[in-house]
């Protein structure tokens, strides 16, 4: 099924059309008319079928002419920030003339932008649990606008225990006969089933599989090789390979900048898509690449998500994606239409991580191949900074290449491209300006700019030297000393054939022995008397009386006749 056989308004097809969507999948075939005649459904669909449009298309419709959630709002649950950030993007390359704003929230980062943004009264909002929750909690949001609810990947909110969390915002909400509740989930396990259950409506069960790959069509190959030397490799690849056109696949916007900037600068005429393109500008990019006017193209995921190029000659993995079925997705590119191709993959440092994964979801291992320094290619593009439109938080940012700079990069950076490094050092160390990233602990925590940690050069305030010098010494002469005490203390300091000068003798006291402190008298008891005509103090007893006696003894007369006049009412 076409997108145009949906029925979906002109403004969203044409944004399905800037966005190179032609064919429904499956999951949007199936999904979306449900969608759009107000049913709940709960879909069974694994990551890499086209599920974030499948949601999104009908959301846009429903906003733009259903008057029931005119006043309300969307709301996207996710697991993770990273899927939040995606679903926001494609949000963005989706809906980028539609005039609907969305806003995606998540913890580790400061809560003042995101009260901001949902300050502005955003359509859709895309968040994960935790900063959901602590949203609400601070009154910023308001569960009871929700009209449209989405529970993204509902198996791995369940498996990082958000299944509480999940339930706790669920009652939070309006009564789920007043939404439009959609599910999504790996597998429709007993959780995911009793969410359905318990908050939604008779929802529509839609199971869907996951994309095959024919991998006997598809050449696969692997490299592991540092980021110091990924750019040379690849450019190596390109001239031995010499493919008649390839898509370039990395993980950020940032680096599909920077690669195909990098690939310009070394003869190979290469243009990227990314999500935040102008919608003009990447419905030319589609058109060119389609027609063979242009060779090359660098791409992350979420752009590259249903477009389809006839007889597309390699998919270069230049970053080993995190996903492991992004993986699928991504070399399913070539060898379509009963054609063969060549997918090859590049592992550094950073991304080799998830080959395990992606090795256990294809059912193989991946070829892996070595090379040797003759294939190697210069990159003359090393060593020069790169400038990017922005970087993958907003910022504008650059790179620079070359084994000096990828050494000075760490492994939390963000930078891509040319000789940079993914790894090289602990996480969260310091990168060179205008990286853009954001430094975090390992617990997703910004870090404190304003105070960074101790260096090890760096020692405490106790233990710098003294402002004035030397620490003067607690034997040190002072200024009530005697003259025998202060040439004692000069000669043991500087030898016994020391003369004291006039100026060291100055404000000396004259020889004669300190006073001591008078000693203190001994205190002596006064005799205690009663009186014989008052009885002893109500509630004081005989002691209180002494006292009061006592005190009057050593008092002047007309003192101790007030005192007795006090106390006994005389």
């Amino acid at each position: 099924m076409r997108f145009h056989e949906l029925a979906l308004d002109d403004e969203i097809l044409a944004g399905v059309d800037a966005a190179g969507f032609e064919e429904c999948t499956e999951v949007q075939e199936k999904a979306i008319p449900h969608i759009l005649s107000g049913r709940d459904v709960a879909v069974q669909s694994q990551t890499g079928t086209g599920k974030t449009a499948a949601f999104l298309l009908p959301i846009f419709h429903l906003i733009r002419h259903n008057e029931t959630y005119a006043n309300l709002q969307a709301l996207v649950i996710a697991p993770t920030r990273e899927l939040a950030h995606q679903i926001r993007d494609e949000a963005d390359m989706l809906g980028e003339n539609l005039g609907i704003k969305t806003a995606v929230v998540y913890g580790g980062v400061g809560y003042g932008p995101q009260i901001d943004a949902l300050k502005a009264n955003p359509n859709i909002i895309v968040g994960t649990p935790g900063r959901l929750i602590d949203l609400n909690q601070s009154h910023h949001l308001d569960f009871r606008a929700v009209g449209i609810l989405v529970i993204d990947e509902a198996d791995r909110l369940f498996d990082m225990g958000f299944y509480p969390d999940l339930r706790k915002m669920l009652k939070r909400m309006r009564d789920r006969k007043e939404r439009l509740n959609m599910l999504f989930s790996a597998t429709l396990s007993v959780k995911a089933r009793n969410i359905a259950w318990e908050h939604m409506n008779d929802p529509v069960e839609i199971e869907i599989h996951p994309e095959q790959v024919t991998v006997d069509r598809v050449k696969q190959t692997l490299y592991h090789v540092a980021s110091a030397e990924k750019m040379s490799l690849f450019l190596g690849l390109l001239k031995k390979h010499q493919p008649r056109n390839a898509l370039i696949f990395t993980n950020t916007k940032r680096a599909a900048e920077i690669v195909a900037k990098r690939m310009e600068r070394n003869g190979y005429p290469t243009e990227f898509i990314i999500g935040d393109l102008p919608q003009k500008k990447r419905l030319n990019i589609i058109r060119r690449i389609k027609a063979g006017q242009t060779q090359f193209l660098v791409a992350t995921d979420v752009a590259a998500r249903g477009l389809h190029i006839n007889a597309l000659d390699m998919v270069f993995n230049y970053d080993l994606p995190e996903d492991p079925e992004a993986y699928v997705h991504r070399i399913g590119r070539t060898a379509r239409a009963g054609e063969s191709g060549h997918a090859v993959t590049l592992a550094c440092e950073r991304f080799v991580y998830s080959l395990d994964a992606i090795e256990k979801l294809i059912g193989q291992s991946i070829p892996a191949e070595r090379y040797d320094e003759s294939e190697l290619e210069t990159d003359v593009s090393a060593g020069e900074r790169i400038t990017t439109r922005r970087s993958d938080d907003g910022r504008s940012g650059g790179s620079r290449g070359g084994p000096r700079d990828a050494s000075r990069r760490r492994s939390g950076g963000r930078s891509h491209g040319g000789t940079h490094s993914h790894g090289g050092g602990h996480r969260g160390g310091r990168g060179p300006r205008g990286a853009g990233d954001r430094r975090r602990s390992e617990s997703g925590e910004r870090r404190s700019e304003t105070a960074p940690p101790r260096r090890a050069d760096q020692t405490r305030r106790t233990e710098q030297p003294h402002p004035r010098g030397e620490r003067k010494s607690a034997s040190a002469p002072r200024r009530g000393d005697t003259v025998e005490e202060r040439i004692a203390y000069y000669r043991a300091k500087y030898g016994e054939d020391f003369k004291p000068t006039d100026e060291m003798l100055k404000n000396v006291p004259k020889d004669k022995p300190r006073r001591k402190p008078a000693a203190k008298r001994p205190k002596t008891k006064q005799p205690t008397r009663q009186s014989a005509s008052r009885p002893a103090l109500p509630g004081g007893g005989k002691a209180a009386t002494e006292v009061a006696m006592n005190e009057a003894d050593t008092s002047k007369p007309k003192k101790r006749r007030g005192i007795i006049a006090r106390l006994f009412g005389a």
